[in-house]
């Protein structure tokens, strides 16, 4: 079973499917409800404070690199800057709801994304990104085995 906590574990932590299909993969594999949702947040939290905190860092060093790579960046920088608005309008909450809905182009990564390129400081944005996640598994959660599945 350590097998299919590790995987439910490292699909929270991929970008865009994170715990999405991170929940549902745990669950279908034999784990129980409860405990998928509790690796699936924490795998899908491991990733954030270094996105956060590395993020500018690692987009300069990649500019210089190959022209691909600095294309990959601009992308990525303007994703962030499209959901850049919500976040700049409701601060702390504009950054967990981008985070809590759990639909493409939101999610713990992409609100450590805008966080980073805000320049957020940790301190603020990991709170709301943690809310943020916690709430979209509870919404995956409900979804997908109904709302007493977290009771269980």
């Amino acid at each position: 079973m350590w097998k299919v906590r590790l995987i439910t574990l490292l699909t929270a932590m991929v970008p865009t499917v994170e715990l999405r299909a991170a929940i549902p993969y745990g669950v279908i594999a034999g784990l129980g409800i409860p405990e998928a949702f509790i690796i699936s947040v924490i795998g899908n939290l491991i990733p954030i404070p270094i996105l956060i905190l590395f993020t500018r860092k690692v987009f300069n060093w990649l500019r210089t690199k190959s022209e691909w790579l600095n294309r990959m960046v601009t992308r990525l920088e303007a994703k962030a800057e499209k959901n850049k608005d919500v976040v700049l309008k409701y601060e702390f909450w504009g950054l967990v709801i981008l985070v809590a809905i759990p639909l493409p182009g939101t999610g713990a990564w992409t609100g450590a994304l805008v966080a980073a390129m805000m320049d957020m400081q940790l301190k603020r944005a990991m709170p709301a990104i943690i809310l943020g996640v916690f709430i979209a598994g509870v919404i995956v959660t409900t979804l997908t085995y109904g709302a007493g599945a977290l009771l269980s």
